[in-house]
């Protein structure tokens, strides 16, 4: 009897153990190993054959698709002639900032004929749809992809199994060789001219409305009586989207790798970097209908821009006589469609379950005040006075270092960077107001620095410097942060804290700072490392909208930044520095004087 006992015992522990484990790789989760190659392919779109910087040949590029918890390891080889790097955009990289991707910040470019590892580690509570994209120059052009979350194996989404899923990833198109007309734009800017896309486009499809259009539109298939996930990522470089559906409403389910309270619309908008997660029912008349992206523009009327819009079809099967020509969506707002536009903004509101919490920091330890604003740069070239276009938070215009600033944080170099960007802009004015004054400011590599676990509240505002007001999707790396609060007009910070929402914000990534307004954010610092701030429109992160935080470790192990990987790429080219025209003369970096 004693050995049946034992022998018992003995399997109970072993099932216990077996069981435990079993557990215990379900919660670290799975790992993942993908290869990217970069190098050139051709592409014909708009009646033109275009040679183009890939990652495996497709435009857009691979798909990253993981559970929940898991780690991700991709190795990027550079097979072009450019160095690039990646940045896996809304990725928390939690405690390795080595690879988060922006050049210069956290790493310098893979050079041709080299390659790299990045370690991807996801947040614990991060779920649906985020992206990755090249970060450096504007090679995320047509270097770029998405990534899907899945819920945990094991457990479901917070709304019902959708019937199918689809990934929409809306791009920009250019026709030309973009590093030569990123040059010569540079070179050339007024405030009325712009680096504009010559199309845009729907799963690399710029669709039935251009040149040469229609054989290769992108195409949704679907049953009558389902309801369908779609992953929609702008990837488009300069420009805020307006899509919908034709006869169809969209209910928004998340956004930036996050869950909302369903909200139903005709349409959305959607800027530059941000994912959203909607669902539709397929309950309309068996038929063809348009999927379309236009553009939401909030720049000054005079500036001509490409209005094309790009369309994809959603497409019912069965028996039927399909139409010549796909209903279009007529609820899709105009260009300067502000009130639809602006209005979109603060219709997003977080779960706040208890399987997704909401935590929103209530005492707050460190306020900033920033103001985002378009400037004119003057220096001098060759004896002669020149202005070119700028931009700046708190009246500074960012330079990249000739290192990474991370390196630097974490070799304890001096001279690459200064600690004193300002929680505050140098003077206070009518922001929003018609008066074009110019206060001081300089061109500079300043950054933040928090204490781990600062409570921090942001507010940013958007200023009509030069006339130039427009919509700015401001988005941080290594982060999300809750959106408490948002409005037109210039912050007042007696009144407009009383309207905030600190019970079910949205949590983002990514957010619009409106068009002659403000919004309101709050995060804690606890992720130790060098985390960048940028404008996620590139023209306006080349003018230097930009800055960097860093966070300092806290007091154990677990809260402190992790290592370097044992190999990083190396810095010995210098980054361009983002104002124009400065390629042959980096000593004018003396010069400079911003007014």
């Amino acid at each position: 009897m004693m050995g049946v006992k034992n022998m018992r015992f003995l399997l109970e522990v072993l099932v216990a153990a077996l069981l435990t484990g079993m557990l215990a790789s379900m919660a670290e989760g799975r790992t993942h190993y993908y290869d990217f190659v970069l190098k050139e392919t051709n592409f014909t779109k708009l009646c033109n054959t275009k040679s183009m910087m890939t990652v495996n040949d497709s435009f857009p590029g691979p798909v990253i698709r993981i559970h929940r918890g898991d780690l991700v390891y991709i190795n990027v080889h550079n097979q072009d002639d450019f160095g690039v790097t990646i940045h896996w955009h809304g990725v928390k990289q939690t405690r390795n900032p080595w690879s988060d991707g922006p050049d210069h910040i956290t790493q310098c470019k893979i050079q041709p004929g080299t390659n790299f590892t990045y370690k991807v580690i996801f947040g614990e509570d991060q779920e649906g749809t985020l992206w990755w994209h090249a970060h450096s120059d504007w090679t995320r052009a047509s270097v770029h992809g998405a990534i899907v979350i899945l819920p945990t194996e094991g457990t479901t989404y917070p709304f019902p199994q959708p019937d199918g899923e689809q990934l929409l990833v809306l791009g920009s198109w250019f026709s030309g060789d973009l590093n030569k007309e990123y040059e010569e734009f540079f070179s050339n800017q007024t405030f009325e001219t712009l680096l504009d896309d010559n199309a845009f486009t729907i799963n690399g499809e710029p669709g039935d409305l251009v040149p040469c259009g229609g054989e290769t539109t992108h195409r949704l298939l679907v049953d009558y009586g389902g309801t369908y996930l779609l992953r929609i990522v702008n990837a488009v470089v300069n420009v805020e989207l307006f899509f919908a559906i034709s006869e169809h409403n969209l209910t928004i389910v998340g956004t930036d790798g996050t869950y909302t309270k369903p909200k139903v619309t005709s349409y959305i908008m959607i800027a530059p970097g941000q994912t959203m997660d909607v669902l539709i029912t397929t309950n309309q008349s068996l038929s063809h209908y348009y999927m379309a992206a236009r553009r939401f523009t909030t720049f000054t009327a005079n500036a001509t821009f490409n209005n094309m819009t790009a369309t994809a079809i959603l497409q019912y099967r069965g028996n039927y006589n399909p139409p010549d020509v796909p209903s279009f969506p007529t609820n899709l707002p105009l260009f300067h469609d502000w009130e639809s536009g602006l209005g979109f903004l603060p219709l997003l509101r977080s779960l706040a379950t208890p399987e997704h919490p909401v935590n929103v920091p209530l005492n707050i330890t460190t306020r900033m005040f920033i103001t985002a604003s378009i400037n004119l740069v003057n220096y001098t070239l060759e004896g002669t006075e020149v202005s070119h276009l700028g931009a700046s938070l708190n009246n500074i215009t960012f330079m990249d270092p000739t290192s990474s600033i991370l390196l630097a944080y974490y070799r304890h170099t001096s001279g690459v960077y200064t600690t004193d960007f300002p929680d505050y802009p140098p003077s206070y004015y009518n922001f929003t107001g018609d008066i074009h004054i110019h206060p001081l400011s300089v061109v500079a590599t300043k950054v933040k620095v928090f204490n781990y676990n600062e409570s921090v509240e942001i507010v940013f505002q958007g200023t009509n410097l030069q006339g130039q007001a427009s919509d700015h999707p401001m988005h941080l790396h290594g982060y999300t942060f809750y959106v408490v609060g948002m409005g037109t007009g210039v912050f007042n910070n007696e009144t407009d804290p009383k309207s905030y929402n600190l019970v079910d914000p949205s949590e983002r990534n990514t957010i619009t700072v409106p068009k002659n307004g403000w919004v309101a954010l709050r995060f804690l610092a606890n992720n130790p490392g060098v985390w960048l701030w940028h404008c996620h429109i590139d023209r306006h992160l080349t003018w230097g909208m930009d800055t960097t935080f860093i966070v300092k470790n806290g007091e154990t192990p677990e809260t402190s930044m992790l290592p370097p990987p044992a190999y990083m790429p190396s810095c010995a080219a210098q980054s361009p520095i983002r104002i124009e025209d400065f390629r042959d003369s980096v000593e004018l970096v003396d010069e400079i004087n911003v007014n």
